[in-house]
């Protein structure tokens, strides 16, 4: 049991190493397919095997910039109070209900990012347009400097309202089901807030640390942990964290973003299929 814990807390240290995610999306399965413990149980040992994997992460980020440290703190903090409310669902459904929420979420999300990654332009920071082709952009001859104020401080709404949204999303998903966010995460930075993946993944690892802290003390006089296999689970992740990144540092963002999106649909699937004939 202790070997099986640590090979696959391995697997899900170099996944959330590399991909700022994904890594409760393999711990929950693991946990409850593998390893036999129920679903509501798997959803409290993941957040702690998560969250400490996750912080390990964000520290070997800090040196190389790869946090957007303002954007991870305001979607962890609005995500508090969300992830007290799922957690306070998670102990009212069963656990078919809960694996089969946790697949579709799962499969949703990668589809999003590979069609997003598909819409996207190969180079849209280098290309030119048809005015760079042409000489430069006419000067707006009509806007005052008011009017560029105003401009700015929707833009400064809008973009707050994106952040309130998704950190309200992934908090409730993730005491609802047990996963840090990251796969949630990583998707609203990159469609939404249309982030670089590089830097949405070492952010999404902040996020992942601040909503497992939350979701774990909206948890705390509910603990049924079986630290036999929580722990090796979480030495050997954090170990894989540093794999991951090493991988991760020598692909593209595309390359990142297809081989998360893929390993969802993968997982999800699985999760989807046992659930329904669980049922």
């Amino acid at each position: 049991m202790l070997a099986l814990a640590a090979a696959l807390g391995v697997v899900m240290g170099v996944v959330i190493g590399g991909l700022g995610g994904g890594g409760g999306v393999l711990t929950v399965p693991a946990l409850v397919y593998v390893l036999g413990q129920s679903a509501q149980d798997a959803t409290t040992s993941s957040i702690i095997i998560v969250g400490i994997t996750a912080s390990v992460g964000v520290l070997a980020r800090i040196r190389g910039g790869g946090v957007d440290w303002r954007t991870g703190i305001a979607l962890g903090l609005v995500g508090v109070p969300a992830a007290y409310l799922g957690t306070l669902l998670n102990h009212r459904v069963s656990q078919s209900v809960l694996l089969l929420a946790f697949a579709g979420l799962a499969v949703a999300a990668a589809v999003a990012m590979l069609l997003d990654a598909r819409g996207a332009p190969d180079h849209p920071a280098t290309e030119p347009g048809p005015q760079a082709a042409t000489g430069p952009a006419p000067a707006t001859g009509g806007a005052t400097a008011l009017d560029l104020r105003r401009s700015a401080r929707r833009r400064l709404v809008v973009t707050a309202a994106k952040v309130a949204a998704c950190g309200a999303a992934v908090g409730f998903l993730t005491g609802f089901l047990g996963v840090g966010g990251g796969f949630l995460v990583v998707p609203a930075l990159v469609i939404v807030l249309r982030m670089p993946v590089g830097l949405a993944v070492g952010t999404s690892l902040l996020v992942i640390v601040l909503n497992s802290v939350s979701s774990l003390a909206s948890r705390f006089g509910d603990l049924h942990l079986d630290w036999h296999v929580v722990a090796p689970f979480t030495i050997a992740a954090v170990l894989g964290t540093f794999v991951g990144k090493l991988v991760a540092d020598k692909l593209s963002g595309d390359t990142l973003t297809r081989a998360f999106a893929i390993l969802l649909v993968a997982v999800g699937t699985v999760v989807g299929v046992q659930s329904l004939v669980a049922l």
